[in-house]
């Protein structure tokens, strides 16, 4: 793949690094991929391919197997230590968004610029799917909310298919109506929003950095 995958050692586990194949990266990003995911592979090869760095957790492997309050408590750590600056960006997709929206909650306000893609913010049922899905805390962000106590970053945009059955936009728009984050519901989404929504996205996104 062309790339070159480094470890920042960390308390709990271990922040990945890859680099993009392009000889100056322009920036790096911090990426946490929905549950399973990696970094060097889809929005992550698309983040590479475009000349930046990506950064970040991969939600599989060690990593997963840590108790939930250590998974959250190392990507606090991941962004206090290392991108705590106005020019931070940060990506984050489906329970990857959860691990991230945990994380603000125990934290000030997020200075740098977040992008949430599909982001899990609670509990949900799919009656057609017949799946139900109940993640550790998952009443926590709503309750902190309704309480108007979630430190919502400054410049954070929320994207969401309007057919997404795990991320449920009228959820995901309620959250986003109590702490202040814009939702864009893409029409016909479902929880994989397609490469075309997420590329013009990235580079809507990405070229609007400071």
């Amino acid at each position: 793949m062309n790339c070159y995958i480094g470890q920042l050692a960390t308390s709990c586990a271990y922040l990945l690094k890859i680099s993009s194949p392009r000889q100056m990266a322009q920036k790096t990003v911090y990426y946490l991929p929905g549950a399973g995911g990696q970094l060097a592979t889809g929005l992550g090869r698309s983040l590479m391919d475009r000349g930046f760095d990506v950064t970040g957790r991969e939600t599989r492997g060690a990593f997963r197997s840590l108790p939930f309050e250590d998974q959250v408590q190392s990507v606090v750590e991941d962004l206090k230590t290392h991108f705590w600056h106005e020019q931070a960006q940060v990506i984050c997709n489906s329970f990857g968004a959860y691990l991230f929206l945990q994380a603000q909650a125990q934290m000030p306000a997020f200075v740098g610029r977040v992008l949430l893609l599909s982001p899990i913010v609670g509990e949900f049922t799919s009656e057609e799917t017949r799946t139900t899905f109940s993640p550790p805390r998952p009443h926590r962000l709503r309750d902190l909310a309704e309480a108007g106590q979630f430190n919502a970053p400054a410049r954070c945009e929320i994207h969401v298919g309007g057919e997404d059955w795990q991320s449920i936009p009228a959820n995901v728009e309620a959250f986003g109506r109590l702490t202040g984050i814009p939702v864009t519901v893409v029409p016909q989404g479902g929880h994989n929003l397609g490469k075309e929504y997420v590329g013009t996205l990235l580079d809507r996104w990405l070229i609007a950095a400071p």
